[in-house]
């Protein structure tokens, strides 16, 4: 393909952020649902047995909590919500049917985008400051039974909001074709960008053909 027909949409630094973030999400979960109920306890095998898993989770956590801060840290401003974006949202149906052409004008991300950063943002949070609550042996000890037990309680369900919208973008990324390209080569075609983010294009590219 043609070098003049691509614009960049991620640096090399960015997208190593993203998939060390994307790596460290699905280590997460699959040992934090190995450690929840026992039907799921078979996903232990992945990470050396029960006792390591136990190990490894909250380690894994922390990278996990390090390397999102970053992600956010660098795309927090294009994530800010705007009265298009709400708008966005109230046009969903038009969304749903591909109907871009009533709907107001993108920038880097659409709504859907930035309502999961933000929800990835609070969950995120919330998991690492729960997870630290109820990390045994080292920082449980320090609090009451009943802080542990709520901890533990916001751990889960803020881990299955994240799970579910995670799942989401997984899917978006399928339904929007060309969307994986920018976070795997770094760069996605003119027409792509035009067409799914027009208030980007139009910047990134100043007016230039």
């Amino acid at each position: 393909m043609n070098d003049n027909n691509l614009i960049e949409r991620y640096k090399p630094v960015e997208r190593v952020n993203h998939w060390l973030t994307a790596i460290t999400m699905i280590l997460a979960g699959l040992s934090g649902l190995a450690l929840f109920h026992p039907a799921f306890f078979w996903l232990t095998n992945l990470f050396g047995g029960g006792t390591w898993t136990r190990i490894l989770h909250p380690f894994i956590g922390v990278v996990l909590a390090v390397s999102f801060w970053d992600l956010a840290h660098r795309f927090w401003r294009d994530n800010l919500i705007t009265d298009a974006d709400r708008e966005w949202v109230r046009r969903i149906r038009d969304v749903l049917a591909n109907r871009l052409h009533n709907l107001p004008e993108v920038g880097r991300y659409n709504a859907g985008q930035k309502y999961l950063f933000w929800l990835m943002v609070a969950t995120i949070a919330l998991l690492l400051v729960s997870g630290i609550v109820i990390w045994q042996p080292w920082f449980a000890p320090w609090f009451s039974i009943g802080l542990v037990r709520v901890a533990a309680l916001i751990h889960a369900v803020a881990a299955f909001a994240l799970i579910a919208g995670i799942l989401g973008h997984i899917y978006a990324v399928i339904w929007i074709k060309g969307t994986l390209r920018g976070m795997t080569r770094g760069t996605v075609t003119r027409a792509w960008a035009k067409y799914h983010y027009p208030g980007w294009y139009r910047e990134v590219t100043k007016g230039t053909k």
